[in-house]
């Protein structure tokens, strides 16, 4: 931090009119702390006409000794409004550790911080986290005394390392002390021990900023301590480390405490000064005869008056004396109905112009909470937003699943249950085929059946709905069903006795069609009827049920039942009745609420709230506001039609009463009758749900349109035009797509616009449909994937965004009466069978799954996931890898011959965008810069190819390339000076074309040809190479480029026979050349030599289904087992391959199989040709049994598998790789298991990228964090022999057949410079720590040695190096980085208002202390290396 350049305080500012000032979207406005009488006077009762003009009072500080109250978020909301950006918040350690350590915690006073941050987030405020103020625990007081004793130090440093722990996540800005001379000035005779107290405090800071910033997982924030400013510039000795603790950069910004001298010269202010307040204190001001609060009013108006004259450049100020006059005035928004505000009571406005009238300061426009969401979740990469999250709900949570009465009871018409809307509707043929629910599910005779259904999925909920006709059979209570309220008392019962809490919704569109024949939900007399009808309920069954959703869905109730006609009743009136209907839901919920809350809550203890569907809607063009705005309409028109009234002010969100407007204009002949409800109606709707039940089952891409058709269209009516994306994943159901990720931008957006953190929120509704005759009913693989993508999100919003979820629940329980599609797809986690008149259930493999995420509660971190620390064996190879034709270039240069590479890339349409390796990385010509960059990463190995063709040009040692050797000569000597051992791989894929030009690896006479090349290497290289890979990864070279022809040399004809030949050839080309060298070259130059095989792991697609778990061993056997039991095992193939391979060529006629055999000799001369096991492993698949049949003789159909991957899995740049870290160490557990655990190399294993991302590889970090860290469980848990580990690559580079498109690099490579150098990304500087530390250090453990020494190298992100300081001229002093003469210095000082007038003196003066400390203390020649900078998100 260049302190004499920039010197930091804290100030604060807010709207007032007159003149006005625009500060930027980082500035710093902060309020608070909490005070007592603050938080008593949000719990009070007010009257309905009073104002609370809520500022901070001089009481006690609140320490969460009283609840915190439902009205503080509002109190938040508003201090946001007026321009407040940070709240301060002071955490007791006296109270929160009671004894002064984690040993013992009060847990419900962390409960209450914790919700407190919370508040403050939801409330867009940033909290500002005070670590001591000025209480300690009184058993370290009796213990230890004060900070006179150095023992004290690391007791704090505990208690910061718990606050780090436990609040980390929330907070960005940290303040370890506050004010420490005060702090101490009452308890030490400052002459005496005052001067000890002082360093000690000091050292348990800096202790604190380089544990924040070193071992933190949250440390991309700020941390400091706040000096009261008289004590930072005091020449007294004993407030020296004040000055030093600043000058060493040990603190992220300067904070200081200003005791205002309580003048009134508010002139100028010099423009070039940068002010950040931490506390302004008047409380030492006289109060005039006009009163303290007009003073500070005055003095406010002049500090703006002179930063607006000035252009004075701020930081942040302490806003707390100044809350009285913010424009705004605090509104409840209760759900006491005699309670409620108006946003501006009578007379306000004239207040407000009264204190309002001479200045105004604007701070960048509110977000709304649609945009507060999006500007969030936007700049989230795929990666960040697919991935997963390992963690668990709270032990309360209610796991549910949900079914609807119509759609399972079936009994439509026994035992005196009435017809409803939905009976009539479907009799009447409207439903796909005729269906009906007359049956169903039978459910009305199966309560023992589906309970016990329920008690195998483990759900501890279940949502139902009542038959309001089967209840009333005519919709009105004068008439009752004595027969359906015993069906429902036993349901409720039953579900009891299984510890199963019912969740009952009174109203699922299921209308008595009594009620619908005098006019339905268009008739305000059915408001009256169904208040009856809940009354009854509530009476008959409250007892029991604690949970009552009045209204599901009610926008389906009223787009589709009466706008659409889609739906029951079937009427289509989408200008008219549709929002007649939802006027009149609205005001029966609200009815309903009352009723509950004025005659049983008190008794019952029972919560009603609505359940709400929407989608999530994502701007159809991110980069236009249009769209960002017709998003947010999209969502007001769907959700807040009905939240809005309840959840915010009762009435109407204004967007959706704008746009209706807008439309009638357009649309005078055709306009949409959008009733309104009375000011009285308002505030009875407003409040009246205890939770928010929130179903969602899809999202949209939302596009602004401009049509001026008018239409009686919703879309129209709207002006949004929704689609959705090809990417996404579709359903039998039209309207459904699978985005896991709009369920938490959907929370978020229903916490920020209606929730807070007060409300709970239920997901009431969530599945997705798949055909009821599909292939393969029960093993619902797409619902499994589903469920678990979306719970995840849930998760990530519970525990990432705080978002107070408490239940989730399944749609279905079972396959059911899907509406107006019949039973032509389901929803069910139980297969029903409609044929059978017994309705047989049979639990899909999803419910298997729904049960096992309820068992753990979520997905608890299993075993096996755990992150361990620990090093790697001592001799550990680290290592980066390269190919010869994906970096080196110079395609035809100093007599290199043709490759196949060559050929083939120069080949239309057989590489992305054409793409060749004749530059590639220009590797030839930059020996330099690559051993440049390995030694910046620190590696000790460096695998890298030999290109054949450079060296042999024909492929054979009658031309030798002279030129093309000495290339490597000359880079191996580099390698061996740099202290980085040369990993030799003779083969990576680049056959000479003369050698392919006479078959290839197809001729046997190339095996020669490969040992002939093998020796010439050993001879010419030898001495220098002692780990020599004659083969990288021969199943790609067999199968891609013989096979498939999607690699060099691209033949794809005979994908049943030259396959299997080229496998041949390559295994026997590299047993020759192992004995060679054991033979002939190992005597004396003492190398390893092996191979390199490559594979996936593979897991069953469905663990439960034995096919798939017979496909995904034939899978293995035919991947990775293919060379490996040849070598590593038997000197033959393994028996499934064998046997597999001549079944299929029998059937298909021929008289021998496709798979070549070796004979007993060649098996001998095989088996156990290895020094290690090179492995090269980036991926996982599913695999399940699939039947190609005989026609065609192919690797495939011999194989008999395909594969997928599961969709929670994290997606790379290329679309073949999938994150699956896990799989890593099964697959080694496999080679250990089935080749006796040899020396295992890891000599590939990285992550891509497509396209340009830039520098900041996050995903890359995350990708080699995790997969080494399984790497160092297989070594420590399971004893595997692994020796060394490979990442893939060292830079970008040709990507084979996808050209440059991905990008695999640890360094960036700029290919649109010629010169095309390499940059390191930031997963090299994280994969150097690792290898520097040689492994994951445990930070329990303290800062490990290989971390504090790269410490010294680079400062924490927010630090700045520290500056050379020069000399500077006499009678001149620094004064915030200008040279001023002292006597310009002295008229800038008096041009400052009061408020600062002391506080810039002395920082002026500070300022020049500061430069002559420097000039005393730095060295001349100071030298800073960079050489390594941990990146901030790497948590070791």
């Amino acid at each position: 931090m260049e302190l004499h350049r920039s010197i930091f305080f804290f100030i604060v500012f807010i709207g007032f009119s007159g003149a006005e000032i625009k500060l930027s979207s980082d500035f710093m406005v902060i309020a608070g702390p909490l005070t007592n009488v603050l938080v008593k006077n949000l719990a009070e009762d007010e009257k309905k006409d009073q104002k609370n003009n809520f500022s901070v009072e001089e009481e006690a500080q609140y320490f969460c000794q009283d609840p915190l109250s439902r009205h503080l978020k509002d109190y938040l909301s508003n201090l946001h409004k007026k321009g407040v950006s940070h709240y301060k918040v002071i955490l007791p350690w006296t109270k929160i550790l009671p004894e002064g350590t984690s040993d013992k915690m009060d847990n419900d006073l962390i409960k209450c911080h914790s919700n407190l941050l919370n508040e403050i987030i939801i409330a867009n405020l940033k909290p500002l986290l005070v670590l001591h103020d000025s209480g300690m625990p009184h058993e370290l007081i009796e213990k230890y005394g004060g900070w006179e004793n150095e023992a004290l130090v690391d007791l704090f440093v505990d208690y910061v390392r718990f606050a780090f722990a436990t609040f980390g996540d929330k907070v960005e800005t940290w303040i370890t002390f506050d004010n420490p001379s005060e702090l101490i000035k009452s308890k030490h005779k400052l002459q005496h021990t005052g001067s000890l107290a002082i360093k000690n405090i000091i050292r348990a800071h800096e202790k604190v900023y380089g544990i924040y910033h070193n071992e933190m997982q949250y440390k991309e924030g700020t941390l400091s301590i706040v000096l009261n400013i008289n004590d930072v510039i005091s020449t007294d000795d004993m407030f020296q480390t004040f000055r030093q603790v600043i000058n060493e950069g040990m603190v992220d910004l300067i904070a200081v405490a200003v005791l205002d001298d309580c003048l009134s010269n508010h002139k100028s202010i010099n423009k070039h000064l940068q002010i950040l307040i931490f506390s302004l204190d008047f409380s030492q001001c006289a109060v005039s005869a006009i009163g303290s609060t007009e003073y500070n009013r005055a003095t406010f108006t002049e500090v703006v008056k002179a930063l607006n004259n000035n252009e004075v450049s701020m930081i942040g100020y302490d806003v707390s004396h100044f809350l009285d006059h913010l424009p705004l005035h605090y509104q409840r928004s209760n759900l006491d109905n005699e309670s409620n505000f108006s946003p501006m009571e009578e007379g306000s406005e004239d207040e407000l112009a009264e204190h309002n009238s001479d200045i105004q300061l604007h701070r960048t426009s509110r977000l709304s909470a649609y945009e507060t969401v999006w500007e969030k979740f936007s700049v989230q990469s795929n990666a960040e937003r697919d991935s997963f999250l390992i963690g668990t709900f709270p032990s309360t949570f209610l796991w549910s699943t949900a079914t609807a009465s119509f759609k399972i009871e079936g009994g439509w018409a026994e035992q005196g249950k009435g017809e409803n809307i939905w009976d009539r509707f479907a009799h009447e043929g409207k439903v796909e085929k005729n269906q009906t629910a007359d049956i169903a599910c039978d459910s009305f005779h199966k309560i023992d059946y589906d309970v016990y259904l329920m008690r195998g999925l483990q759900i501890n909920s279940y949502k139902f709905s009542l038959s309001w006709s089967r209840i009333f059979p005519t919709g009105n209570r004068t008439k009752q069903n004595q027969d359906g309220i015993d069906y429902y008392n036993k349901l409720i019962d039953s579900l009891l006795e299984s510890n199963i809490q019912p969740m009952v919704t009174l109203y699922h569109w299921d209308l008595p069609q009594a009620l619908q024949d005098i006019g339905g939900w268009q008739n305000e007399d059915i408001i009256k009827a169904f208040s009856d009808y809940a009354d009854f309920c509530f009476a008959t069954f409250g007892d029991r049920v604690k949970y009552w959703i009045t209204f599901n869905e009610p926008w389906v109730v009223s787009y589709a039942g009466y706008g659409t006609g889609q739906h029951a009743p079937g009427i289509s009136d989408p200008t008219n009745a549709s929002y007649k209907v939802a006027q009149s839901i609205i005001k029966a919920h609200a009815n309903a609420w009352h009723t509950y809350d004025k005659n049983y809550r008190s008794q019952q203890h029972g919560q009603v709230g609505i359940a709400l569907n929407s989608d999530w809607a994502e701007p159809s063009s991110p980069n236009k506001p249009e769209d960002v705005q017709t998003a947010d309409r999209y969502l007001q028109f769907m959700l807040g039609w009905f939240a809005h009234p309840i959840f915010v002010n009762g009435d109407y969100p204004e967007t959706l009463k704008a746009q209706i407007k807008k439309y009638n204009q357009e649309c005078p002949s055709a306009p949409v009758h959008f009733p309104s409800f009375t000011e009285k109606e308002k505030q009875y709707i407003n409040g009246t749900s205890d939770f928010f039940g929130l179903s969602h089952y899809t999202s949209r891409l939302v596009k602004s349109t401009t049509n001026k058709i008018c239409v009686s269209d919703y879309n129209r009516i709207g002006d949004f035009s929704p689609q959705v994306d090809n990417s996404w994943h579709s359903t039998v159901s039209p309207w459904i797509y699978i985005v896991p990720w709009g369920l938490r931008r959907l929370l978020n957006f229903v916490t920020h616009e209606y929730t807070g953190t007060n409300i709970p929120i239920y997901i009431t509704g969530h599945g997705i449909p798949t055909e009821y005759a599909g292939l393969d009913i029960v093993n619902d693989t797409i619902r499994i994937e589903s469920i678990a993508a979306y719970i995840n999100e849930a998760l990530k919003a519970y525990k990432l965004d705080n978002v107070n979820l408490k239940g989730y629940a399944a749609t279905s329980l079972l396959d059911s009466f899907e509406w107006v599609n019949g039973y032509t797809f389901q929803f069910g986690l139980h297969h029903v069978n409609f044929k059978d008149p017994n309705r047989q259930r049979t639990p899909k493999r999803s419910a298997h799954y729904y049960s096992e995420i309820i068992h753990g509660n979520g997905f608890p971190p299993q075993k096996e996931d755990e992150f361990i620390y620990g090093e790697f064996p001592k001799d550990f190879a680290w290592s980066a890898a390269t190919a010869a034709y994906q970096i080196e270039g110079a395609w035809r240069a100093d007599g290199k011959g043709l490759s196949i590479w060559d050929t083939f890339s120069h080949t239309p349409l057989k590489v992305g965008n054409d793409d060749t390796g004749d530059i590639a990385c220009d590797s030839y010509h930059k020996i330099d810069e690559d051993l440049a960059i390995l030694k910046q990463l620190k590696v000790n190995h460096y695998r890298f190819s030999l290109s054949w063709s450079r060296i042999l040009p024909k492929g054979t040692t009658r031309y030798v390339n002279d030129v093309g050797l000495n290339y490597y000569i000359k880079f191996i000597d580099g390698l061996l000076a740099a202290n980085i051992k040369p990993q030799v791989t003779l083969y990576h894929w680049d056959l000479p074309q003369a050698l392919q030009d006479v078959g290839g690896w197809e001729n046997s006479s190339t095996i020669d040809r490969f040992v002939e090349y093998a020796n010439f290497c050993f001879q010419r290289l030898g001495d220098k190479v002692k780990f020599w890979i004659t083969l990288n990864e021969p199943y790609n070279t067999a199968l891609l480029g013989y096979g498939y022809g999607t690699a060099a040399p691209g033949i794809g004809t005979r994908l049943g026979s030259a396959p299997y030949i080229v496998g041949h050839n390559l295994i026997k080309a590299h047993a020759e050349v192992w004995h060679l060298y054991n033979e002939t070259y190992r005597p004396q130059q003492g190398g390893l030599i092996s191979i390199t095989i490559n594979s996936d792991w593979v897991e069953p697609r469905n663990p439960y289904k034995q096919e798939d778990v017979d496909a995904a061993k034939r899978h293995l056997m035919f991947y990775g087992g293919w060379f490996a039991y040849p070598i590593f095992k038997n000197g033959d193939y393994n028996e499934v391959m064998k046997a597999r391979v001549r079944e299929k060529s029998l059937a298909q006629g021929l008289p021998k199989s496709r798979l070549p055999e070796f004979t007993e000799s060649e098996k001998q001369r095989i088996k156990g040709t290895y020094d290690y096991m090179g492995f090269n492993h980036y991926t996982t698949v599913l695999a399940f049994n699939v039947n190609f049949g005989n026609a065609i003789p192919m690797y495939d159909a011999d194989r008999g598998t395909g594969t997928t991957v599961d969709r929670s899995w994290l997606s790379s740049g290329s679309f073949w790789l999938k994150v699956t870290p896990w799989g890593f160490r099964r697959i080694l557990n496999w080679i250990k298991k089935e080749f006796n655990n040899p020396p295992i190399y890891l000599t590939e294993n990285g992550i891509s990228e497509h396209g340009d991302k830039g520098l900041n590889d996050t995903w890359r970090i995350n990708y080699h964090k995790n997969y080494i860290n399984e790497v160092l469980k297989a070594i420590k848990l399971d004893g595997i022999n692994i020796r060394g580990y490979t990442a893939w690559s060292l830079m970008d580079n040709f990507e084979w057949a996808m050209g440059y498109a991905d990008r695999f690099g640890l360094f960036y490579v700029n290919y649109s410079n010629p010169s095309l150098p390499r940059i390191p990304k930031a997963s090299s500087k994280y994969y150097s720590t690792i290898i520097h530390c040689n492994g994951f250090p445990d930070p329990a453990l303290g800062p490990h040695e290989c971390l504090q020494l790269e410490a010294t190298s680079v400062k924490p992100s927010s630090a700045k190096p520290l500056p050379t300081t020069t000399p500077t001229n006499t009678g001149r002093v620094h004064f915030l980085g200008l040279q001023l003469s002292t006597v310009n210095a002295t008229s800038a000082l008096y041009t400052l208002f009061a408020i600062l007038l002391v506080a810039v003196v002395l920082l002026a003066l500070f300022s020049h202390k500061i430069w002559k400390t420097r000039k005393a203390n730095i060295p001349k020649s100071p030298s800073y290396t960079n050489e390594l900078s941990i990146n901030h998100n790497t948590n070791f």
